[in-house]
């Protein structure tokens, strides 16, 4: 992992801090109250006489998006400087590789810094939660561990440069159709396990400088007024000290989303948003300190960005478009590569890779005219593109007929798709590019299906006939449908969106330049209907319910035990890996794996084994085996490396919705480490020392859930006891005298209802008051919903 990021050049935060406190203490009322929106939609406003920068931000989660003229509305997306195109984030996820993150962070720090560009608003870390999700391709995973992992990985690259991240959209933004007004519906577990963990992890481990929050509201009240997610999860339990940002357009009324814990809105309402704050002072309904606090942080990020005198990126072309390449090729997916008989001489051979003097058919429109992006506000103007046809060609020893066969509008042509058939039959090997078009995934929709358009299916089915040894490599963001269409297609590779490098990078694993090395970060599911939130997504005009729970992605399909295409973690390479002799140890520290990984194939290649666990026993709500760790590991052929796989305390927690805090909760854990969440290599079993669950229990609680207190069961004991033998009891048509008939009634009553549902009892409600202190467990935490109908919010304890 890349170390801490580094803070401006000269001056040490404290001292920022500081600073700026000292200057907003030198403005007047109208130049604070101005301070807190934008001076346009891309610029802070600066304080000249003071030394104080306007901040330029920009759009980056795969590339820098700096707009070229503010004054064009921010829903065009053309309007941007050139930069290097990254693969996206969907891509770079399949990496597993924090360290290839990292420095593609670090590369678009350096552009921004060249680009006078302060922030990059970026990373997006919201789990993909349906593969409908019109904007997964701008997020890493289906996983919060490994999501947090990647996330923090790219703010500690981009912010070595001196340049500040702004980790969004906080918090459960997992959708595009109504994604200004969805409340999304979450139970505190499912909230705190799923979708909040990422961002915790990137919050105490990366220290961005900015984060922003989303449009949407969570459990009724919209993420710009939540004054429990902006100040009192984020700030006071989490310990962040950065700038908080609004989407552009999130902030719906400006004084309530200060109060909340908003400093910065965006794009300005210029006519109101300073006078509205000025007047909600002068009446009291905001304090003079919460705004001054809220000016000391913009002050703030601008002290702390630092400026670079260059502006020409000529000079950063050729080395960034490297950076891209290498991103790209360690984001590749190898998902099939069966070994075929392709003339029945009795010997087969997988597919893959190519030979350079091989007959080669490319055939797809994305092999000419590749998508290499997805739409909206990551929408990058490339520097360079290279076109996957013109670097197969380059590679290939043998003249390659090209053959577009189909039309990217989804028409039918039977003329380019005969022609593609003919020369998939004359080639030896016959490479096809199919995928999504530029209409189907972008910010502001999300996808209907996750079918490929049928006259691609059909072709690929076609010329499958035609020719046994066929390649199908997938452009796309979202995952698409294989099952129906690929079962006779040999070798399938995932691409997705691999920037403006994708084209030499698919050539150099396809002709074995590159061993591939990506993982599935996302299942790759029979069909859309067998999705955990296929009944609940985009949910019922504004509501959204997560019924799923837990159950996101890989552990949904686990649970119901269903099938799927290609599995969580999923990737094949171009040689073999074992694993042996696994050792468990847990302590302080975490738990740990230790292994030895041996490569037993015959080229150099890179192995990500993964570790996942399940506590046996549980008194919580569990998923199921849970992604914790991975590695990656390049070995020789026959080398072999001792490998362990550590998992942090934190990362084992579990979330109480009683006790709103994060627990290790002690027991034995089963331990399976493998090439993917299906495909296990090893297993064992560790004991955990944790904290057991405490007993929470008031006069709420239920009968049953008493008898754990000996005091109360012994109580209880006696008083059935006498039942039995109270001769008034039979008469006195109150109920059941036979103890357990009785306990077959009344365990699921409330203690508190037993003096008026059970007089037979003779339990009065100053003895169970006198028997709960006696017990020590009178101050049991009421549970609550999260939302801010509690001033005070949950009590949610740091880990």
């Amino acid at each position: 992992m890349p170390g801490q990021p580094a803070r401006a050049a000269s001056v040490p935060e404290s001292e920022q801090r500081r600073q700026a406190h000292q200057i907003v203490s030198r403005l007047a009322p109208d130049e604070k109250a101005a301070l807190l929106s934008g001076a346009d939609a891309w610029h802070t406003v600066g304080l000249g006489r003071l030394d104080v920068a306007a901040v330029t931000l920009a759009d980056g989660p795969a590339g820098l998006r700096k707009v070229t003229d503010p004054e064009v509305g921010v829903m065009r997306f053309d309007n941007a400087v050139r930069a290097t195109a990254f693969p996206v984030p969907a891509a770079l996820g399949n990496s597993f590789d924090p360290d290839v993150v990292a420095m593609v962070g670090r590369a678009i720090g350096e552009e921004a810094r060249e680009q006078s560009v302060g922030v990059v608003l970026g990373p997006g870390i919201n789990i993909k939660r349906s593969p409908l999700g019109g904007r997964n391709f701008e997020y890493y995973s289906e996983d919060p561990i490994l999501s947090g992992q990647l996330g923090a990985a790219w703010v500690q690259g981009l912010q070595s440069c001196g340049v500040g991240a702004c980790v969004k959209h906080f918090a459960a933004n997992n959708q595009e159709t109504r994604r200004m007004t969805a409340d999304a519906l979450i139970d505190e577990q499912t909230l705190y396990e799923v979708y909040l963990r990422a961002f915790e992890h990137v919050v105490r481990t990366a220290d961005p400088w900015t984060l922003m929050c989303a449009y949407n509201r969570v459990n009724g009240t919209y993420c710009s007024e939540s004054h429990w997610l902006l100040t009192e999860l984020l700030r006071d339990q989490w310990g962040f000290d950065g700038l908080v940002v609004s989407d552009w357009g999130a902030v719906l009324d400006r004084v309530r989303s200060l109060a909340a814990g908003v400093d910065l809105a965006m794009p300005p309402d210029l006519a109101h948003d300073a006078a509205d704050i000025q007047s909600a002072i002068a009446r009291g309904m905001l304090s003079p300190q919460g705004r001054d606090e809220a000016c000391a942080r913009v002050v703030e990020l601008a002290l702390k960005v630092t400026q670079d005198t260059t502006r020409e990126l000529g000079r950063r072309v050729g080395a960034h478009h490297h950076v891209a390449r290498e991103a790209a090729g360690r984001s590749i997916v190898l998902l099939r590569n069966r070994a075929v008989d392709a003339n029945n001489h009795g010997s087969a051979n997988p597919v893959l890779p190519l030979a350079h003097g091989a007959k080669l058919a490319v055939i797809g429109e994305f092999a000419a005219n590749p998508r290499f992006r997805g739409g909206g506000s990551s929408q990058v103007i490339p520097m360079l593109l290279d076109i996957p046809l013109d670097e197969i060609r380059g590679r290939a020893d043998e003249p390659v007929r090209y053959e577009a066969g189909f039309l990217l509008s989804g028409e039918s042509d039977d003329e380019l798709a005969d022609r593609a058939v003919e020369a998939a039959e004359e080639a030896e090997v016959a490479v096809v590019f199919v995928g999504l078009p530029d209409d189907a995934e972008s910010e502001g929709l999300d996808r209907t299906s996750i079918l490929l358009p049928a006259v691609q299916t059909g072709l690929v089915q076609r010329i499958a006939a035609a020719n046994p040894r066929t390649v199908v490599v997938l452009t796309n963001g979202g995952v698409v449908q294989l099952a129906e269409w690929s079962s006779e297609v040999p070798a399938l590779v995932e691409a997705s969106l691999l920037g403006e490098a994708g084209g030499s990078a698919i050539a150099d694993m396809l002709f074995g330049e590159v061993n591939p090395s990506g993982r599935l970060a996302e299942t790759i599911p029979l069909r859309l209907q067998d999705t955990a939130a296929y009944f609940n997504f985009p949910g019922d005009r504004n509501q959204v319910r997560y019924a799923e729970g837990l159950h996101v992605g890989y552990k949904w399909y686990n649970a119901s035990q269903l099938e799927v295409a290609y599995p969580f973690g999923h990737g094949l390479s171009y040689t073999r890996f074992s694993y042996n002799g696994l050792h468990l140890a847990a302590d302080e520290s975490g738990l740990h794996a230790r292994f030895t990984l041996r490569n037993t194939g015959a080229r150099v290649g890179r192995e990500i084994p993964q570790l996942y666990v399940a506590l046996r026993t549980s008194a919580y709500r569990r998923a199921g085996f849970e992604f914790k760790a991975s590695a990656v590991v390049q070995l020789a052929p026959g080398e072999q490396r001792e490998v362990t796989l550590s998992v942090p305390p934190a990362d084992l927690g579990v979330w109480d919705a009683d006790l709103h805090r994060w627990l290790v909760e002690g027991g034995d854990y089963d331990v399976a480490v493998g090439a993917s969440s299906r495909d296990i290599r090893l297993n064992g079993i560790v004991t955990v020392r944790g904290e057991a669950r405490p007993r929470t229990l008031d006069r709420d609680s239920t009968v049953s859930e008493w008898l754990s207190s000996p005091l109360m069961a012994q109580f209880l004991a006696v008083q059935l006891a006498n039942l039995a033998t109270d001769p008034g009891a039979a008469s006195d048509g109150a109920g059941p005298r036979d103890p357990q008939e009785f306990m077959s009634l009344a365990h699921d009553l409330r203690l508190s209802q037993l003096p008026v549902l059970a007089p037979q009892l003779h339990i009065s409600r100053e003895q169970i008051d006198q028997l709960i202190a006696a017990a020590g467990m009178d101050a049991r935490p009421r549970p609550r919903r999260i939302d801010d109908s509690d001033v005070e919010g949950p009590d949610v304890s740091p880990r």
